[in-house]
């Protein structure tokens, strides 16, 4: 449902206003976003130096950033979105749809027999305005991830996923914790206090059958 020019007005001014929009142009970063996964990763130590990384809805590019960061010259990051994204240095990308079985094979490709030991996916979908419907759409979003993990995941790996409140997300944790050995839910203080968002962590991936 498009905004009207009165909640425009207020989005913009909020943004504007938005110390962490202050602080990622100060910065460097693309986006604000990358103070959610900033706060995750220091309290939770999730991306080490030298890991193999997928950001899944990578775009702009804030995630990825602070990712490469971390896994420094001896990791691995692939992003991928539907929308472009402009370079970042030691990052491949992947422009397409990662529910397209092209793209799923050239991720394989890039891969190259190599598991990953983290998946990241802060991807949304687009906001119709009507709540179950928006359910509904992140919660095939949250499935796809999953399938996802299934083909590029190693055994004891983690994931890291953005998850909406409502009647689908209860069923969306119980998928992944009979995948994981933990799951927990992160509200970061970057996520706007209105905002229905949280992230589902979880770590110690178990369902790859004959996997390494």
């Amino acid at each position: 449902m498009p905004r009207s020019r009165s909640s425009k007005s207020t989005w913009l001014r909020e943004h504007q206003s938005d110390p962490y929009v202050r602080r990622a142009q100060a910065e460097g970063y693309r986006s604000r976003a990358v103070y959610k996964l900033m706060e995750m990763d220091q309290r939770d130590g999730l991306i080490q130096n030298g890991m193999t990384v997928l950001d899944i809805g990578a775009a702009p590019g804030s995630w990825a950033q602070w990712v490469q960061q971390r896994i420094g010259r001896s990791g691995r990051l692939v992003a991928v979105d539907l929308l472009p994204i402009e370079p970042i240095e030691n990052v491949q990308f992947l422009h397409g749809d990662i529910r397209d079985a092209r793209l799923l094979e050239a991720l394989d490709e890039l891969l190259d027999g190599r598991h990953t030991d983290l998946v990241i996916s802060d991807i949304a979908p687009n906001i119709s305005g009507m709540a179950l419907v928006d359910q509904a759409r992140g919660a095939e979003l949250l499935r796809t991830v999953l399938n996802v993990c299934e083909r590029v995941l190693r055994r004891e790996g983690a994931l890291l996923v953005k998850l909406f409140e409502g009647e689908q997300a209860a069923a969306l944790r119980r998928d992944c914790e009979m995948r994981f050995q933990r799951c927990v839910i992160r509200k970061p203080k970057a996520s706007r206090a209105r905002s229905r968002e949280s992230y589902l962590l979880a770590r110690g991936y178990q369902h790859r059958a004959g996997g390494p």
